[in-house]
């Protein structure tokens, strides 16, 4: 029986708690995962023996970068640039600084990634902005190349940004990002050299589409993610426990309380939030988790009408799921949000837009609305404000969604089309 073809897989960063290389690792197709850096190997891997009160939220962070189900031997981890890209992306303090910090990454990683050798794989794997180099090496040994497009292209992108600061002039800092076409030039060349581009979501391939890019590479497979399912009754709630719940909302009439996971910025549509905040002042409650990323002058206006958390620990993210009844992100520009995949998960129905890319479909598992259209927000929490029936008939369609876009359905679906 021939053996399967072997994948190298190429990732910056712990996008999707790895789940790509755990993927391929599980079903026995991984031939090396290369990483910028990890607690599996060299320096990074001592730390784990810090006390954990003495850990600082940087050392927990990457303390928890550990590719679960990726056998050690299989990993490479360039652990010293890993450190140096972190330091200068963290010493960025402009649009062109970070873009630079990407730029540099991107290419010095496909540098070690190279001179290190992609093996016995007959397919390699990239993500965007960090594949040009090791595509281009692996076309001409006559590999196969895959890109995954994690977001919409960066034309669209900053498109889509200008037209949001134009709006909201004050809440983001603006200045110019002088490597922007750099970067995008760089994006473009890595559909080139890839054989099929994943997108995660139709407004990934659509923007590919706008961008004058090779569409007919592009194939959408949608994620997974990988969190105890409702209906297993493993952490999270259970389908009855999601009822008896918002029954129960019925009958003591409180607010209903919405939840917003992510970074709170422009591209987000946090502006949409705070708009809706206002129209249903005394009706809902509204918190936002995730990296502030606004001025000063904003945060204090949001606190005025939400809870602004700011950047949670992972781990105690569930907590504010359960802690809500609807999940709200209205995104200007996303690739596939798997924050609406985990929401789904924990029974809450999800109200978003086309460009968050989700999976939920209008009026069933939630709403779909217009990008930066804050009524259509206020008219569906009106509704379910309204109707608690309405909210527990979301709410079971929810957990039954989320069985379809588990870790392992997104496995299966890869495989079909990377295999």
């Amino acid at each position: 029986m021939p053996m399967e073809p072997l994948i190298s897989v190429v990732q910056l960063g712990a996008r999707m708690h790895y789940a790509v290389p755990r993927i391929f690792a599980e079903a026995g197709r991984l031939e090396r995962f290369f990483t910028d850096i990890c607690a599996v190997r060299g320096w990074p891997k001592l730390l784990g023996f810090i006390p954990g009160a003495a850990r600082p939220p940087a050392v927990r962070r990457l303390i928890a970068r550990v590719p679960q189900g990726v056998p050690p031997r299989l990993i490479t981890a360039f652990n010293r640039f890993g450190r140096e890209y972190a330091s200068r992306r963290a010493r960025a303090s402009t649009s062109t600084e970070t873009t630079a910090a990407h730029l540099w990454a991107g290419r010095e990683f496909g540098r070690r990634v190279i001179a290190r050798g992609l093996g016995r794989a007959t397919t390699v794997y990239c993500f965007n902005s960090a594949g040009l180099e090791i595509m281009q090496r692996a076309k001409a040994e006559g590999r196969r190349t895959v890109l995954e497009q994690t977001i919409a292209p960066r034309r669209i992108e900053l498109e889509l940004l200008a037209a949001e600061r134009e709006a909201c002039p004050d809440w983001e800092s603006a200045d110019q990002d002088n490597l922007a076409d750099e970067f995008i030039a760089r994006e473009e060349a890595e559909w080139r050299a890839a054989d099929v581009i994943l997108c995660g979501s139709e407004f990934v391939r659509e923007g590919i589409a706008r961008g004058h890019g090779p569409v007919e590479k592009c194939v959408v497979v949608p994620y997974g993610v990988d969190i105890p399912s409702p209906h297993r009754g493993e952490g999270g709630r259970r389908p009855d426990e999601v009822a008896s719940i918002n029954l129960q909302l019925s009958t003591l009439n409180r607010p209903l309380r919405v939840l917003t996971v992510g970074a709170v910025g422009l591209r987000k549509g946090s502006p949409y939030v705070l708009e809706t905040t206002r129209r249903l002042k005394g009706r809902a409650q509204f918190r936002m988790v995730g990296t502030i990323a606004v001025t000063l002058q904003t945060q204090a206006r949001l606190r005025e009408h939400l809870e602004l958390l700011g950047r949670v620990p992972r781990n105690e993210v569930r907590r504010h799921f359960e802690w809500a009844d609807v999940f709200l992100l209205p995104s200007v520009c996303e690739g596939s949000a798997t924050v609406t995949y985990e929401a789904l998960a924990h029974g809450l129905p999800v109200i978003c837009t086309p460009n968050t890319g989700s999976v939920v479909r209008d009026g069933l598992e939630g709403f779909v609305v217009p990008a930066g259209d804050s009524d259509a927000i206020a008219d569906r929490l009106e509704a379910l404000c309204a109707n608690r029936a309405q909210l527990v008939e979301m709410s079971h369609r929810a957990t039954a969604r989320a069985e379809e876009f588990t870790l392992e359905k997104y496995g299966q679906r890869l495989l079909a089309v990377v295999g």
